[in-house]
């Protein structure tokens, strides 16, 4: 029905019948996404730790191509979600942080990379 009321000549029919599962959107599916993952820098650290046994600070920050406070800002989002661990630690009397993927993180993203694949499998279905 349109705003008035009236019933709108364009509408379509349900196309589904009893029994059968509706088809969810590639928007639906998109909103699925782990937004905490989704974020470009945090997707590069936790893949790059998926590869990885662990990483530096610094080798994270040079594959990464960022700063000491945009890495550090959202490696901290994601080990507050438990997504990878960090260890300090001194190499004689120069700091060294250490990341690594837990496995909470490493189900995060499977789960990130089985909705990025159905997302695509759904759009070019289209």
């Amino acid at each position: 029905m349109a705003k008035n009321g009236a019933a709108r000549d364009d509408a379509r029919p349900q196309t589904h019948m009893k029994g059968t599962a509706l088809r969810r959107s590639p928007a639906k599916k998109a909103e699925e996404l782990d937004r905490l993952i989704h974020e470009r820098l945090r997707l590069g650290i936790v893949s790059a730790l998926a590869v990885n046994d662990s990483l530096s600070f610094s080798d994270l920050k040079k594959l990464m191509n960022t700063t000491d406070g945009n890495l550090s800002v959202h490696a901290r989002k994601l080990e507050e979600a438990e997504y990878i661990a960090c260890t300090k630690s001194f190499e004689g009397r120069m700091p060294k942080t250490q990341y690594r993927l837990t496995a909470v993180g490493r189900r995060a993203l499977e789960r990130y990379l089985d909705h990025m694949e159905a997302l695509i499998r759904a759009t070019r279905d289209r």
